[in-house]
């Protein structure tokens, strides 16, 4: 399979597929498909795999890609601003932000990651379940804003502002703490909590966490009470 990304701040992602190969990936994503593309919307998983993707921020259903000859394309867009990465699953499990998933190729599993610690996952700005790709093949996933890859060696640690974690490797421990200072705390900016990652592993941290996004548009749209 063979891929090109088109675009910067609202990418898609043109897949060209040999016959028989496949690919699967959440509902709506789709933008365009060559005509000699079988499409087929199933639960994959069953029931249980159904119920694992919608509560880490996913479809309950998914929907195959399956070319009936060789070179045919099919291209799938990012459903808001940021970035599509690529990864290929072998060696270590990839661990990811809710509503990350793009599509992936069918020897790729998608499974959730469930925090160990309260802590983590009520103040972590993550939630306690993220979503995990296990397997071999290619993940394609989205990303708020632009991304920056880092690689920590065993214990290295960061500190991470609360929902700008976008991925890490499954060696990664991801922690929460409290912001030091009284005036750091209410008056930095920062909220009372950051994430820490602790190495060994790549972490991908995003810029603009699309829940940020969100409440500065806020900022501008008019009030219930403005419109009375």
């Amino acid at each position: 399979m063979e891929h090109v990304i088109h675009g910067s701040v609202m990418p898609m992602v043109e897949l060209t597929l040999a016959q028989d190969e496949s690919v699967y990936a959440q509902t709506g994503a789709m933008q365009w498909m060559s005509y000699d593309m079988d499409m087929q919307t199933q639960m994959k998983g069953g029931v249980m795999g159904a119920l694992k993707r919608s509560i880490s921020g996913g479809d309950m259903f998914t929907v195959d890609f399956k070319a009936r000859t060789g070179g045919v394309k099919v291209a799938f867009g990012h459903t808001y601003p940021g970035e599509i990465l690529i990864f290929d699953i072998a060696e270590t499990s990839l661990i990811c932000q809710q509503r990350a998933f793009l599509c992936a190729t069918p020897s790729v599993n998608y499974d959730i990651h469930i925090q160990k610690r309260f802590s983590t996952g009520f103040f972590g700005g993550e939630g306690f379940i993220m979503q995990k790709f296990t397997g071999r093949g290619q993940v394609f996933i989205e990303m708020d804003g632009e991304c920056v890859e880092k690689q920590l060696a065993p214990g290295e640690r960061i500190k991470v502002a609360t929902g700008s974690v976008g991925a890490f490797e499954d060696s990664v421990d991801m922690s929460i703490e409290t912001v030091k200072g009284f005036r750091n705390m209410f008056l930095g900016g920062e909220g009372l909590f950051l994430t820490t990652l602790t190495g060994p592993g790549k972490v991908w941290i995003q810029t603009m966490p699309v829940q940020d996004m969100v409440g500065e548009i806020s900022k501008y749209l008019p009030s219930s009470r403005k419109r009375r």
